[in-house]
């Protein structure tokens, strides 16, 4: 396999980024890329050898934005910590969101990453054959949380949750009609996300525990 140069991949990752937070994912490609950059689509191709190990590396270089935890954090304020982390990042790079869903993690920043989650289990006492799982479990559920929040699934949107309630006879509801106090409640997002992460943090120390 062919060796890549180094040199400009910072500028080239930094360049990628500009172009889907402009203008979204479908519009990325080598072409547009090279473009920003005034260079040959074939340029690129000696520093990534296609537009998914592109993809990666941009995956990798947002992940790299998040903090590790404070030195002696225990392993449920490491996890939390992290939790934290990864939603800030996603809220400030949105457009780019979905790859964490959609690339695997193979680059540096998100290799990194992933450790820090494996030794934060792993100090906490969770047995070994059950830390990928639980890893996939958490990752998945700040990941779905946040692009929930950042694509406006949690949104009211057109109808406010009495409106849609109202778009069907109660007796085809009943489970909405008993929580109707509280489906029209205000919802405290950062509230949520910390009682949903700690629920998530409860069950890993079902597994410490036996």
């Amino acid at each position: 396999m062919r060796k890549l140069k180094d040199a400009r991949r910072p500028e080239i990752l930094d360049a990628t980024l500009e172009i889907v937070t402009e203008r979204g994912l479908d519009a990325l490609s080598m072409r547009s890329v090279a473009q920003r950059l005034g260079l040959t689509p074939m340029a690129l191709y000696g520093y990534f050898r296609s537009k998914e190990e592109l993809l990666d590396a941009l995956l990798g270089r947002l992940l790299e934005e998040v903090t590790p935890p404070p030195e002696g954090s225990d392993w449920r304020a490491a996890m939390l910590h992290l939790s934290y982390e990864m939603r800030a990042v996603a809220r400030r790079h949105p457009t780019v969101l979905p790859l964490v869903l959609t690339r695997p993690g193979v680059s540096p920043g998100t290799l990194r990453l992933i450790d820090q989650v494996y030794r934060a289990l792993l100090s906490a006492g969770v047995p070994r054959a059950e830390i990928p799982r639980l890893e996939r479990t958490l990752s998945t559920f700040v990941i779905g949380h946040v692009l929930s929040e950042v694509s406006g699934r949690f949104s009211v949107g057109s109808l406010d949750p009495a409106a849609r309630r109202a778009q069907l006879p109660p007796a085809e509801l009943p489970g909405h009609q008993a929580l109707a106090a509280e489906l029209d409640a205000p919802v405290d997002w950062e509230a949520e996300f910390r009682a949903n992460a700690e629920d998530l943090l409860s069950l890993v120390e079902r597994r410490i525990t036996g």
